[in-house]
Order: structure tokens, then sequence, then C-alpha cells
């Protein structure tokens, strides 16, 4: 079952449409957009979940990249080659464990967002697709997560065209 959702941020005008921004059900991996961003792991080296699946439909490209990497911080981002992906960049995010919300996950959630859209735009993407960052394997509750994944979008409403929020199943499409 396909589900989406469209919203502008920004005030329309002559001379800027503002940004459009999607929350749609589907496959990270098969976005037609200039970046889509990964849930990684620290290490950036694949794992489970969208991880995992990012580095299986992209190749061996993204790993041999990552590997030159240096791993990556809670909070952080860097980008690779998207392989054989339809997008031109993988945006590699780490966002926190859930740990009950005590330890600055919000605040870590948020900085994963916000140097993820600020990797892209540098590399000039004007299209960007998002997972729902920290709220598979990481345990973060989806509810608390989206107000913190939409609120850092303001900071970048000049930056992007279109920003998609594509999730694995129906679960998410409700907060």
């Amino acid at each position: 079952r396909s589900w989406s959702m469209t919203a502008s941020v920004g005030t329309p005008g002559p001379y800027r449409q503002g940004m459009r921004v999607e929350f749609e059900v589907g496959d990270l991996t098969e976005q037609q957009v200039d970046a889509i961003v990964n849930a990684a792991n620290e290490s950036l080296l694949g794992g489970g979940g969208v991880d995992g699946a990012i580095h299986r439909a992209g190749g061996p490209e993204i790993l041999a990249e990552s590997r030159t990497l240096g791993g990556c911080a809670t909070g952080e981002a860097k980008a690779t080659t998207a392989g054989q992906l339809p997008a031109r960049w993988v945006i590699h995010a780490v966002g926190p464990v859930w740990r009950g919300g005590g330890r600055r996950e919000a605040e870590q959630l948020a900085s994963a967002h916000r140097r993820a859209l600020e990797v892209a735009r540098d590399l000039g993407a004007h299209t960007i697709a998002l997972p729902a960052l920290s709220c598979g394997i990481y345990g973060y509750p989806p509810e608390l997560a989206a107000p913190v994944a939409v609120g850092v979008l303001d900071e970048f409403e000049q930056d992007f065209e279109l920003v998609r929020f594509v999730f694995l199943d129906d679960a998410l499409r409700a907060v």
C-alpha cells in the first residue's frame, strides 16, 4: 500500500517557492532524489535495517568509500557515492540509541538530521529522502522523533526543493 502527504515549508512568493516536504511509505533505496540519508551506525560499514538495505542495493562502492571515512560520531553525518542507487549520494547519519530520553537523545537526533541536511546542501543536492532516523533498532519512539526531525527543516527552507521522509511501513504514518 502506498501512502503520501505533502506540505510546504516557507512562504511561497514570486521569488521563492518554498520547500516541499513529503511523507510516504516506500523503499528508500528506490527514491529518485539527489541524496538519500542512511540510518548508519558509527562504523559506517553496514548493518541491518535501512543501513543494510542501502549497502545491498547500492553495491560494493558504498562500503569501499565508507571504509576511507574513519567512522562517524553520533549526531554527525558523512557522504559517499550512492553506487548503483538512483540517487547521486548517500549521506550516512548516525542517530542516537534511545535510552529513555535523559541522555541528550533529542539533541543528538536533531544534530544527525541537521548535519545530514548540511552535508547534502554542501554537495549541491536539492532533493533528499530520509528514513525515520533512530526509530528502528535504536528504539527511538517515532512520536518523539517526528517533531525533532521536522523541526530542523526550517533552517533549510531555502536550500532544498524537496525533503521526503520515507517510511518502511504504515506503522509510522500515524505519527
